[in-house]
């Protein structure tokens, strides 16, 4: 890639879509002071077809970046580039589709409506209009309810209509601000299958959350932030995998003490420490999704406590 000087255009590429070089954003209050740093010298490039996660706590800067790179907001310092164009340039925003953290949708439309206008923005005609939108409608879930003000609609499905008309001009890059948010955890796994399959037909997919799991489970990269600062880049199992560890898993036995002085002894032999062997567990969402699956196929399905068989005199169990 060539250089990048402050008042050059980068080298177009076909294989990086987002392009920031000591991005910086400073606001500032009413008398021209500095108010807060919301972002210093942010310097990374996200490629074609890949999900990348900004990850932070709140106020680390997440929601600044995405508003400088859609021309929202104007650089204090540095500058971004979006599909070789400057931030700035509102035309590249066609190819962009964005999901904000709030949903400003008008709530007196229907989803039909709602996504209609969008599309009208777009400058699609009518027939096309109709056809994505009701294929959109399909795809997130409200067809039975396409016919109702979004005033009506729960969190969750705002947030479904909200991803709906991100989608509405077919984008090249997806920006998502906190995607899973209001969502129940069936919806949750909903719309991270949804970022995979965006993925898979080739789209770019920014993600931008502050929830742990759902940036482990789709992201290939990501960047964390923490107040203003780029902490750490890379991907996602590179990070995440401890070097100085080596962890072993297998089938078909037990746990035995003798099991753990052979483990402990072949450890041992190599230098090593056996910290931990122990059975795998699952997790709680997997677990959940797993009752509501049975559940769905075994209608009227409860849970049913293990009675306790009844003691008789001398102390035994009756048969």
């Amino acid at each position: 890639m060539a250089e990048i000087t402050s008042n050059s255009q980068p080298t177009a590429s076909d294989d990086i879509i987002v392009q920031t070089r000591t991005l910086s954003k400073v606001y500032l209050d009413f008398w021209g002071r500095k108010k807060k740093q919301a972002l210093r010298a942010l310097t990374l490039d996200i490629r074609r077809g890949e999900v990348f996660g900004l990850l932070g706590p709140n106020g680390s800067g997440k929601t600044t970046t995405i508003k400088l790179l859609l021309g929202l907001l104007f650089p204090s310092e540095g500058e971004a580039w979006v599909f070789g164009k400057p931030g700035t340039d509102v035309s590249k925003n066609e190819r962009i589709g964005y999901l904000p953290e709030e949903s400003y949708l008008y709530r007196f439309l229907t989803a039909e409506e709602t996504l209609d206008f969008y599309g009208r923005l777009f400058n699609m005609p009518a027939d096309v209009r109709r056809q994505r939108a009701q294929e959109l409608i399909e795809k997130v879930g409200l067809a039975r309810d396409k016919k109702r003000q979004l005033k009506e609609y729960s969190k969750g499905m705002r947030q479904r209509i909200g991803l709906a008309q991100a989608l509405i001009n077919d984008p090249e890059l997806i920006i998502l601000d906190e995607p899973t948010s209001g969502l129940d955890p069936i919806g949750t796994r909903w719309m991270k299958n949804l970022i995979l399959e965006l993925k898979d037909r080739g789209k770019t997919v920014l993600m931008c959350s502050h929830r742990l799991d759902d940036v482990q489970d789709v992201c290939d990269r990501i960047a964390i932030l923490y107040e203003g600062d780029l902490q750490e880049l890379g991907e996602v199992d590179k990070l995440l995998e401890i070097q100085e560890q080596v962890q072993m898993r297998a089938k078909g036995l037990r746990m035995t003490d003798e099991l753990r002085r052979d483990l402990e002894s072949v450890v041992r032999k190599h230098g090593g420490e056996l910290v931990e062997v122990d059975h795998p567990t699952t997790t709680l969402e997997e677990l959940f999704l797993r009752i509501v699956e049975e559940s769905k196929a075994r209608p009227g399905r409860r849970y049913l406590p293990q009675r306790e068989p009844p003691v008789v005199a001398g102390g035994k169990s009756g048969a």
